[in-house]
């Protein structure tokens, strides 16, 4: 049995994640910029220290893992910042680029080796980052970055295929964590249950697609 790995893994949903895998009996390893007390309290292995947008950071975190195997990849890892055209910050444009789509492939590629025959990658995106679904506008910086995520979890999907290895992006739904200063119509818990039901569902013949926590197919 090997290990789950999730990023992002000290607050909201990757903090629940977490929560809910080690219920589970998973041997999880939470890997954070910073800790906090809720993650040190379920007695976990905790990796933390690590910005994941330096890129130092990708095979520093590959060297924890020297001699183990990973079952389960989770790319929780993100920020969001609020803003229109008129609004636009380039510094937190390349923030959320560098955060939430150029991390977790990096860090994706730097742990492939260490994913065995079977594993599963999960790529925490956004509806945000749906072209097809944008009926709204705005939020610049985080859609393009979350539809670069998508981008790079299709191409991931196609690369990882031949060594056995599905991987799945995922909308975790309007969560009420601080990010979204809880104003979303789900909380953590239950956002937490549906992405663990969808990744149990992953199989290599449903690899690379985007998937709602409720199960709902998503247009890119």
């Amino acid at each position: 049995m090997g290990l789950t790995v999730v990023t992002g893994a000290n607050r909201g949903i990757g903090l629940e994640l977490v929560r809910q895998l080690k219920d589970r009996g998973a041997a999880v390893v939470a890997v954070c910029r910073n800790r906090s007390s809720e993650l040190d309290g379920l007695g976990i292995r905790v990796e933390s220290g690590f910005d994941l947008t330096a890129p130092g950071s990708w095979q520093s975190i590959e060297r924890l893992f020297e001699g183990e195997n990973i079952d389960l990849l989770i790319q929780n890892a993100g920020i969001a910042s609020i803003d229109s055209k008129d609004s636009l910050e380039i510094d937190a444009v390349h923030a959320q680029f560098a955060t939430n789509a150029v991390a977790p492939l990096f860090l994706t590629r730097a742990l492939a080796p260490r994913l065995r025959h079977g594993a599963k990658v999960a790529l925490i995106s956004s509806r945000m980052g749906s072209i097809g679904d944008n009926g709204s506008g705005g939020y610049y910086g985080y859609r393009m970055s979350k539809a670069a995520l998508n981008a790079a979890g299709v191409s991931l999907a196609h690369e990882l295929r031949p060594a056995g290895v599905a991987l799945v992006v995922l909308h975790p739904g309007a969560v009420r964590t601080d990010m979204t200063k809880h104003t979303g119509t789900i909380e953590a818990q239950e956002s937490a249950r549906g992405l663990l039901a969808r990744i149990d569902e992953l199989r290599l013949e449903t690899t690379g697609r985007f998937v709602h926590q409720n199960g709902e197919i998503l247009p890119w």
